[in-house]
């Protein structure tokens, strides 16, 4: 089950498409490889969704929105195994040869023929509450750097500090959304309060955003342009993002997939969060944020990945003047689009939370990738 809205390339990317593009980073098998014969890689990406499964399964059992939770998530759990195991006899099978994307298609596609929509949703309402009402402490926490490039570099360092609490990495549990800045594209994780886990670490053990921030893994991380990226910061103005009031789009999946959040969803949770996004320091001036020209888009994805031949038409149409896209999140970042080439300047951030990952970077586990390419214009 897809988008209902029909479905067209990203504008931004670099023509011909065909021949510059590819979603899925790391490459599974090659052309010499015997079609027939699961490779190495493939063995192991199909071990990692594998073991998912019992926590999909757990997860499924507990939906009260559907009749027969129990009995469906077992049959959940037998039916995507058993394709799982399929694609380790033969490949080709299932609509073959495996990528994150097809495996990832599959899971939902099982999931939603037997009744189930949405089996994060009490989870995602019970942690974007949380997260909201953290929101606050972060935003002042960011402004009262004076420093412009250590605000950046805080900045920066917070969204990998929220790619701590993913999905990702089996403890945690985030939601992602397609988001576009002003002319920044970014599938990220919502960072209200730089992720929806945090209020729960507050509570649990007393560990702090700002302490995940200075626990990262420490530089050079396995791909590191942010010195690179905040020397540009100063001196290169992108035309929509540097702009006092800018256009702000976000751009969530049409579709729920684990827990990413839904368009729906978004427009909910920014109603809820007016009043948040009114800050005011002691002067009556708005800090953080500015909602101001903030619009809301659906992306046509269902995914916890993506692949930008294969986005509404109203994202195309919003991002085509674009001229910084951002990807956030080891899904939409790294294990796809980490190559990916655009017409305008473009920047890929993410966490490694899969040793499979970290094995194709040549990095470590919990390594950080913040990956900027520039276009001489």
């Amino acid at each position: 089950m897809e988008s209902s809205c029909e479905m067209v390339a990203l504008p931004l990317l670099t023509t011909p498409i065909e021949a510059n593009y590819r979603a899925c980073t790391i490459p599974y098998r090659f052309p010499s490889d015997n079609p027939k014969k699961p490779t190495p890689t493939e063995l192991s990406w199909i071990d990692l969704f594998l073991n998912s499964v019992p926590s999909f399964r757990k997860r499924a059992e507990s939906d009260d929105t559907v009749a027969d939770a129990p009995t469906r998530a077992e049959k959940f759990a037998q039916r995507y195994t058993e394709i799982l195991e399929d694609f380790k006899k033969d490949p080709e099978s299932h609509g073959g040869p495996p990528d994150c994307i097809l495996l990832c298609r599959i899971r939902e596609q099982v999931l939603r023929e037997l009744g189930f929509r949405d089996i994060f949703k009490k989870v995602k309402d019970e942690e974007n509450a949380k997260a909201i009402s953290l929101f606050e402490g972060v935003v002042r926490l960011n402004d009262a750097i004076e420093d412009e490039a250590m605000r950046v570099e805080n900045l920066i360092k917070g969204i990998f500090a929220g790619n701590i609490f993913d999905l990702g990495s089996a403890q945690f549990a985030p939601f992602q959304y397609l988001f576009l800045l002003s002319g920044w594209i970014s599938t990220c994780n919502l960072t209200w309060a730089w992720r929806n886990r945090l209020a729960e670490l507050f509570s649990k053990d007393g560990i702090s955003f700002l302490a995940s921030c200075q626990n990262l893994v420490p530089r050079p991380w396995v791909i590191d342009d942010l010195d690179a990226f905040i020397l540009r910061w100063g001196r290169k103005s992108w035309k929509k993002a540097t702009r006092k009031n800018p256009e702000v789009v976000l751009a969530a999946n049409d579709l729920p997939s684990i827990n990413d959040i839904t368009y729906p969803e978004l427009v909910e949770i920014l109603s809820k969060a007016t009043v948040i996004c009114q800050l005011k320091d002691e002067t009556g001036k708005l800090v953080g944020v500015d909602t101001s020209n903030l619009l809301i888009a659906n992306s046509g994805n269902d995914l916890p990945v993506i692949d930008f031949t294969r986005v509404s038409q109203e994202l195309a149409y919003l991002a085509s003047d674009a001229d910084l896209v951002i990807l956030e999140g080891m899904g939409r970042g790294i294990e796809t689009n980490l190559y990916a080439q655009f017409k305008c300047d473009s920047l890929k951030i993410g966490m490694v939370k899969h040793p499979e990952v970290a094995q194709f970077l040549g990095g470590r586990l919990y390594d950080c990738v913040f990956k900027y390419n520039e276009v001489l214009s």
